[in-house]
């Protein structure tokens, strides 16, 4: 994907870690995340973008909390809309993603 492609179709001037979750097997994480009503969600200071579902954007001073509580929302309603279960694609440090999805 060119810059121009990638600038039109993804948040890349936004404060991001990039594209947040793997595309599981028979689907994109993008259509599950947009069809689970999460476009736009928000939770403190980060975003599910507006633009592109699968970008978490820190809009306002977000904490690693926020960003980790709103991803865990969208996995959560991913997984009750369409039954897919979303991984996350970044590599998160210092958690025990265990205890956040519990």
């Amino acid at each position: 994907m060119g810059w121009a492609a990638r600038e039109a179709a993804q948040p890349i001037r936004e404060r991001t870690g990039g594209s947040t979750f793997k595309n599981p097997d028979g689907g994109k994480a993008w259509q599950l995340i947009d069809a689970a009503g999460c476009r736009g969600l928000t939770r403190g200071g980060a975003q599910v973008s507006a633009m592109h579902c699968n970008f978490l954007i820190n809009r306002a001073g977000a904490t690693a909390a926020d960003i980790e509580g709103l991803g865990e929302e969208v996995r959560r309603r991913v997984r009750e809309h369409s039954g897919y279960d979303l991984h996350w694609e970044i590599k998160r440090i210092g958690v025990d993603a265990a205890a956040v999805s519990r």
